[in-house]
């Protein structure tokens, strides 16, 4: 398996559908949307298995202090093999010098996070008005 990571928005609407179907998220539900949201995104990062899209992760940012990801995904067949990682590196080259990186987890995500160097944030609670379902 050799997983090409790309800094690309030049990624159509099939493929990032399937994945997000994949993953169960809802999302998903609102295809127009959705790729809109990751086109517009400050940063869009896609790993591939030959011209399969296997994962994504998007930034969202003010371009100099801070940035938050809203997503990172990998299709299940491929989860547990390091693109998240791969993902996230990228991610974290692109945004490491910046004052703040935030991002939301939950679930087995925690875990994850916390072994790429993330912290949980002191004694934040998570707040927000959300219209999915996966949490």
């Amino acid at each position: 398996m050799s997983i090409i990571i790309s800094e690309t928005k030049e990624v159509n609407l099939h493929d990032i559908v399937a994945l997000y179907q994949a993953n169960k998220w809802s999302s998903a539900e609102k295809p127009d949307l959705l790729y809109k949201a990751l086109l517009n995104s400050h940063s869009l990062i896609t790993a591939w298995d030959s011209k399969s899209l296997v994962g994504l992760g998007n930034a969202i940012s003010d371009g100099f202090l801070v940035v938050y990801y809203p997503h990172l995904l990998v299709h299940p067949a491929y989860q547990g093999k390091g693109i998240g990682k791969l993902i996230v590196n990228k991610l974290k080259e692109i945004y490491g010098n910046f004052h703040m990186q935030m991002l939301t987890a939950d679930g087995k995500a925690v875990e994850f996070y916390i072994k790429q160097g993330y912290e949980r944030a002191g004694h934040t609670e998570p707040m927000w008005i959300y219209h999915g379902r996966e949490h």
